[in-house]
């Protein structure tokens, strides 16, 4: 039977469309949502409460027919409220940790930046497809780094200091009394700077290969007052020189790496008697069925033009993935020589595993 004449479940057929078309909206909102960010319109909603679209026009110093029309479709996107009555918008209050709250763990705005950045490379992308090259990271879109820097950022401040370093066994003791440590993967280095400020006793190194994002870690580092225990070098993850760690990190970085068992093996040869490995990935399930939802399909976008692509750059022929799943996880660990595994903690985002 050719595809033709297989016959359709037409009310299938039709969820499927209104899916996909909600998807296309998505792709429009995503950029209402930038606007709004870098306008300052959700901020001026979140501190004034209630109002008309000439009175934030007024607020914010932006023309009051744009910010109209950009308010109507907010309404529509069920992001903010409209009472006609008054004709005053309203930023929910549950809604404004996600738009408008900087500091908030799931401030979303930012994020959009790495959309922006693979529709930037999408003929790159295209040629990597048809010939099987790699991508390095440091050839997509400048807007990619703060983008992926910034999404990460605020989980990393609400949850590893409190939550997953203490999950760890003696590590946040070590830390306290002055432990040295490896960020290998760093970027930006907020991961390590959010530990050099909790543990000033301590002593860390950030490790990347891509420099413009170790030189905005050492500006972060400066800015954060931290430059005296915190040192950012370019290398790779399987080759920096330091060793005698009692903690090396990996947030959210060892799938992005073309030789991650290579990588494991560096990890053990450089700690520390006693040391700890603590490795963040995304909480994907081993199963793809597991995986299947928006937040599998995010990763999974992202694993396709930017993480995979990456370790394809560096050789590899079978990249882990941003949903690669403990269970290969542990296999990496386990050929590196690791005996031990355990899960020390977990959000809907990410998996906290420490090897020794």
């Amino acid at each position: 039977m050719s595809p033709t004449t297989i016959p359709l479940d037409e009310a299938k057929a039709e969820a499927f469309l209104h899916r996909a078309f909600a998807d296309l909206a998505a792709n429009s909102g995503g950029f209402m949502i930038r606007l709004g960010d870098q306008l300052g319109l959700y901020e001026v909603l979140d501190a004034a409460g209630p109002l008309t679209a000439t009175e934030l026009a007024a607020r914010s110093g932006c023309a009051e027919r744009y910010v109209r029309e950009w308010l109507n479709g907010q309404v529509t996107a069920e992001y903010l409220e409209h009472d006609a009555e008054t004709g005053r918008y309203a930023l929910p209050p549950e809604h404004a940790p996600v738009l408008a709250r900087r500091d908030s763990a799931t401030f979303l705005p930012p994020a959009y930046e790495i959309p922006a950045a693979m529709w930037l490379g999408e003929e790159r992308t295209l040629h990597a497809f048809r010939s099987g090259e790699g991508v390095p990271w440091g050839e997509h879109h400048e807007r990619l780094f703060c983008g992926v820097a910034a999404f990460f950022r605020n989980g990393y401040a609400a949850s590893l200091v409190a939550e997953w370093l203490p999950a760890l066994d003696g590590v946040a003791e070590r830390l306290e009394a002055g432990a040295v440590v490896a960020d290998v993967g760093c970027g930006h280095g907020h991961s390590t700077i959010l530990m050099a400020e909790a543990f000033p006793r301590s002593r860390f190194v950030g490790i990347d290969t891509h420099e413009s994002s170790i030189a905005a870690a050492r500006e972060h580092a400066a800015a954060a007052g931290v430059g005296d225990r915190v040192t950012f070098t370019t290398e790779t993850a399987q080759d920096y020189a330091q060793d005698g760690f009692d903690l090396i990190c990996f947030f959210d970085a060892l799938h992005d790496m073309g030789d991650p068992v290579g990588a494991a093996r560096q990890a053990r040869a450089a700690l520390a008697e006693g040391g700890t490995v603590m490795l963040v990935e995304p909480n994907a399930g081993d199963a793809l069925a597991d995986n299947v939802g928006p937040i599998g399909r995010l990763y999974y976008g992202a694993s396709t033009v930017l993480c995979c692509a990456h370790a394809i750059s560096e050789g590899s022929d079978d990249a882990l993935g941003a949903q690669a799943g403990e269970a290969r996880l542990a296999e990496v660990f386990r050929e590196a020589g690791f005996s031990h595994w355990r899960r020390a903690a977990e959000t809907p985002f990410n998996l906290v595993l420490e090897a020794r």
